[in-house]
C-alpha cells in the first residue's frame, strides 16, 4: 500500500470511531439525568429511518454483484467507494438510534419521568411517511422496467441501481432535516441543557475525516466520480458539519451557561399545541 492508501484507511478508521462514539453521549446523558427534557424525540426517531436506509444502501453497493456491475456500467468501469467500515458504522448507528428512541417512547422502562418531548412532531412524521412512500414508488417503477437487471453501458431505463439511489436519498433527506427540531428546541429554551455537545464535537470531527477519505479515494482512482457516484456520503459530511457549527454556536456563544426552561418547548410542537392534539 502506498502513502495515500494508508492515509485513506487511517482516516476511515478514525472517522468510523468518532462517528460511532458520537451516538453514546446523548443516551448516557439522558440516563444520568433520568430525563429527556430539553431534547426532542424527533431526532432519534428520524435517525432510525435514516440509518436503516443507509445500511441497506451500503450493503447493496458492497455485496450485490448486480448493483456493482450496474454502477461500473454507469461510471466508466469504476467500483463504488463504499467500504466495510461504512456498513459497520450504519449498522451501529441504527442500533444506537433505536436504543435512544426507546428512552423517549418507553421512559418508564428506563426509570425516566415522562417528558413533553416524547411525542414526535407532525413535521417529522410527515417526512418519515413521505420517504417510505417515495422509495416504494421507485421500487414499483423499477419492477415495471424491462431492463431492470441490465448491466450494459448507456442503459436509459430504470434499473435496480436507481432503486438503491432512492434509498440513499432517504438518508440524505433525513440528514438535511433531522437536527432542525433540536435547533428550534434550543432556541425556544434559550439553552442547550439536556443536549450533549460532546456528540456534536465528535460528529464534526468525523465529518471532516469522512470527506477527506472520500477525496483521497477518488484521487487515487483518478476520477472524481467516486464522489459524484456516491453523493450521499459526501453530502452527509458537509450537511452534518453545518448543523454542528450551529449547535456549537448555540452552546458556546448564544446560550453559554444558560439553564433555560427545560419544561417548555421539548418538541417541535409547542406544549399548548400538544395538549390540543391529546
Amino acid at each position: 500500500m502506498g502513502f495515500l492508501q494508508v492515509l485513506s484507511v487511517l482516516f476511515g478508521v478514525t472517522y468510523f470511531a468518532a462517528w460511532s462514539v458520537s451516538f453514546y453521549p446523548q443516551p448516557m446523558l439522558n440516563f444520568r439525568r433520568r430525563s429527556t427534557s430539553g431534547t426532542t424525540v424527533d431526532f432519534p426517531l428520524i435517525n432510525c429511518l435514516g440509518f436503516a436506509a443507509y445500511l441497506a444502501y451500503n450493503m447493496a453497493f458492497y455485496y450485490s454483484p448486480l448493483i456493482r456491475a450496474q454502477y461500473a456500467a454507469r461510471y466508466k468501469g469504476l467500483t463504488p467507494t463504499v467500504q466495510f467500515n461504512d456498513i459497520t458504522f450504519a449498522a451501529h448507528g441504527f442500533v444506537l438510534s433505536v436504543v435512544t428512541a426507546s428512552q423517549y417512547f418507553y421512559p418508564r422502562a428506563w426509570g425516566f419521568a415522562p417528558s413533553v418531548g416524547n411525542k414526535p412532531s407532525r413535521f417529522i412524521l410527515g417526512i418519515f411517511l413521505g420517504c417510505v412512500v417515495g422509495v416504494a414508488a421507485v421500487v414499483f417503477i423499477v419492477l415495471g422496467s424491462p431492463e431492470r437487471d441490465s448491466t450494459r453501458t448507456g442503459v436509459s431505463s430504470w434499473v435496480w441501481l436507481d432503486a438503491i439511489y432512492a434509498i440513499s436519498y432517504v438518508k440524505l433527506i433525513v440528514t438535511l432535516i433531522k437536527y432542525t427540531p433540536q435547533v428550534i428546541v434550543n432556541y425556544r429554551n434559550r439553552s442547550t441543557k439536556g443536549w450533549s455537545i460532546l456528540q456534536i464535537l465528535l460528529d464534526f470531527s468525523g465529518g471532516i475525516l469522512s470527506i477527506a477519505q472520500q477525496s483521497i479515494d477518488s484521487y487515487i482512482q483518478g476520477d472524481w466520480s467516486g464522489i459524484t457516484g456516491n453523493p450521499v456520503k459526501f453530502a452527509l459530511g458537509n450537511v452534518s458539519m453545518l448543523y454542528d457549527m450551529v449547535f456549537m454556536t448555540q452552546h458556546y456563544v448564544l446560550y453559554r451557561g444558560a439553564d433555560g426552561k427545560p419544561e417548555e418547548g421539548d418538541s417541535l410542537l409547542g406544549a399548548d399545541e400538544e395538549r390540543r392534539i391529546d
